[in-house]
């Protein structure tokens, strides 16, 4: 009983760090200590690992739609044109 409340509380203390944790941002930054205390829970709690993983996932998953680049607008005005006059019957 004691051992599960234990656990409890450092996940409860692990969740409120592992964004931090990943994020690495040095204006919220984790001393040393409490990323060795971080580091051991996530080695010994699936729970938390996966939540790791799931942050890991939605980081990469918004990393790779930040990179995205959308057309150039004038490319895209320009297509709409051709597509109307060909529509339109004007080109051969």
């Amino acid at each position: 009983m004691i051992a599960a409340l234990a656990t409890m509380l450092t996940c409860r203390w692990s969740a409120r760090r592992i964004q931090r944790y990943l994020d690495s941002d040095p204006a919220a930054a984790l001393d040393r200590g409490d990323i060795m205390r971080l580091e051991a829970h996530l080695a010994e709690c699936q729970r938390c690992t996966t939540a790791a993983a799931d942050y890991r996932q939605i980081d990469s998953a918004l990393s790779r739609w930040a990179a995205r680049r959308m057309p150039d607008p004038q490319s895209v005005t320009h297509m709409h044109e051709v597509l109307d006059r060909l529509v339109r019957d004007e080109l051969p």
